[in-house]
């Protein structure tokens, strides 16, 4: 299993913790530090068995208000990096 805490930029969560299956391609775990609590907590369990890519598609570039991220593009960000740590590893 590859886990990581990510600490995002521009939103209002603090930290995303994920969690991806030792093949780092799919999405076993995901939680949010501050953030909309029941928003976050309902896109940790959308995406909890999805494949990476697909999740990155569909959540990439999404924005928050005027921000240009929000945590759903800031969750695809933590994904990227956990992804690289399983090639690291792999």
């Amino acid at each position: 299993m590859i886990s990581i805490d990510y600490t995002p930029h521009g939103v209002c969560s603090r930290n995303i913790h994920v969690e991806l299956d030792d093949t780092g391609t799919t999405v076993t775990g995901c939680s949010f530090t501050g953030g909309c609590n029941g928003n976050l907590k309902a896109v940790s369990k959308l995406i909890c068995g999805m494949p990476v890519d697909e999740v990155t598609a569909r959540l990439r570039g999404n924005t928050c208000g005027p921000r240009p991220t929000s945590c759903a593009d800031q969750l695809c960000c933590a994904l990227d990096a956990a992804q690289a740590q399983a090639k690291t590893q792999g």
